[in-house]
């Protein structure tokens, strides 16, 4: 039998929390939930979970800060941020701390559900090994998550390293942004889930790799098409 997935969810709203966890429980997940900030984070800092629920307004410590202390200990733990529809500076600085993607209040349960399990999913277009990506003067450990330009440390998230591998396999041409979100992030080509976190995770990435990120040379925008990944080896 094969082993099931590990969610934690923290979230205030009891109805809420209660209603997700029913769901995942149905659907096949290992469920654990937090009410309030600290012990969200208690919880996610044992790194035992295959994935975070992360709702933003919390009790004690808010979601900001959780996803940042998470991050700050490991790089690779999927996490998806909840947030208020109309918020969009949440959703930006939640993807700018390092979560994989965002889910906007009120959410269909539906798409949550496509959402967590699409994180979750490895796309097989990711499997080539590629242990170094060298893109101008930096050179970025895919394992270990890191670059280094000079003698100066950049520290990536594993959604970043699946970016750069994906565009770097294919770097002889442009890349869409819904080639991304099925190649890297999982979601089916025809599901219809809407989302900016490609775009944000972009300018995440020309902020680590680029000397001017405001004028890109490496990672670069075709227009009308989507992105491409120049002068790497």
């Amino acid at each position: 039998m094969s082993r099931k997935s590990r969610l934690l969810i923290i979230e205030d709203e009891e109805p809420i929390r209660v209603g997700l966890e029913d769901l995942f429980v149905f659907h096949g997940f290992e469920v654990e939930t937090a009410a309030e900030g600290p012990g969200g984070l208690a919880k996610a800092l044992t790194g035992t979970f295959d994935l975070i629920l992360l709702d933003i307004m919390l009790p004690g410590l808010d979601g900001f800060a959780i996803c940042d202390q998470v991050r700050a200990v490991d790089r690779a733990q999927p996490i998806i941020m909840l947030t208020a529809r109309t918020a969009d500076a949440d959703i930006i600085q939640g993807l700018r701390l390092g979560a994989d993607d965002y889910v906007a209040k009120p959410f269909s349960v539906t798409e949550l559900v496509l959402r967590v399990q699409a994180v979750l999913r490895r796309s097989g277009a990711l499997d080539v090994e590629v242990n170094r990506i060298r893109i101008g003067d930096l050179e970025i450990d895919t394992r270990n998550l890191s670059g280094r330009r000079g003698a100066k440390e950049i520290p990536f998230t594993q959604r970043e390293v699946d970016i750069l591998k994906y565009l770097a396999a294919n770097a002889q041409r442009p890349v869409s942004r819904e080639e991304l979100l099925n190649k890297v992030w999982g979601y089916a080509r025809d599901c219809g889930l809407e989302t900016r976190t490609v775009d944000i995770h972009i300018a995440k990435l020309r902020r680590k790799i680029e000397p001017e990120p405001a004028e890109p040379q490496w990672l670069v925008t075709v227009r009308g098409v989507g992105y491409r990944l120049l002068g790497q080896s």
